[in-house]
């Protein structure tokens, strides 16, 4: 499995680190099943995070094509403000992690990675994951309507306004489409996707090398709807 990990301005630096370790550790424990790269809409390109100025390299562009798994992560910065909608442009000399994160989020919808989403999301050996806002990413850009998703708890009601049925857990398996919670779920949706993909011993061996145990279950569409709660 190969996996693509997106970079856009104002990335959050442990949506995106948290699940590369991760899944890095999966490859090695696997003799190489798993592959990890860093990528960015725009190529290889120095990417700035939205914590402290903080830049990761991403080695080449995003590939809708190439089957495995695309990673959205999320945005670092302020909760937000009264003035400032998604994808407004920042004043003069403002600094990208003075930035709220529901800007950092719009403003990827200007750039050309919502389009290489859609084709991602549309290609049949492919499946898209996202840690934190990474999916409110993919629900603004209109791509997740009808779908079975979480985010962090501060804007489940954001995804819930784009149509798409929000789940406050931990990991959401919606089929071709996994998201994570809030930033440290990055850690738990690695290894879910290990688990998965390759198999429980490999999740098992990382889990135990990690130190950390994954929280909570993962929330899918099946069995019956619980009653009274």
């Amino acid at each position: 499995m190969h996996v693509q990990i997106v970079l856009f301005d104002g990335f959050d630096p442990l949506d995106v680190i948290a699940p590369f370790e991760v899944l890095y550790a999966g490859g090695t424990a696997s003799d190489g099943a798993v592959t990890v790269e860093l990528v960015s809409a725009e190529g290889p390109r120095e990417v700035v995070s939205g914590t402290g100025g903080l830049a990761l390299r991403a080695g080449a562009a995003l590939d809708p094509h190439r089957a495995g798994l695309v990673l959205v992560p999320g945005a670092s910065g302020r909760v937000g403000g009264p003035d400032e909608t998604p994808g407004e442009e920042p004043a003069a000399g403002e600094r990208k992690q003075d930035e709220s994160i529901p800007v950092l989020l719009g403003r990827t919808l200007k750039t050309p990675l919502p389009a290489l989403l859609e084709k991602a999301m549309a290609h049949p050996q492919v499946t898209v994951a996202t840690v934190c806002g990474g999916s409110l990413v993919l629900a603004m850009a209109g791509l997740l309507e009808g779908r079975y998703a979480t985010t962090h708890h501060l804007g489940l009601d954001m995804l819930d306004a784009t149509g798409v049925h929000a789940v406050s857990a931990r990991v959401v398996d919606d089929g071709d489409l996994v998201t994570g919670a809030g930033v440290t779920s990055g850690l738990d949706l690695g290894l879910y996707l290990l688990e998965r993909e390759v198999g429980p011993r490999i999740a098992h061996a990382v889990e135990e090398l990690f130190a950390h145990e994954r929280r909570g279950t993962v929330w899918r569409a099946r069995g019956p709807e619980p009653v009274g709660f």
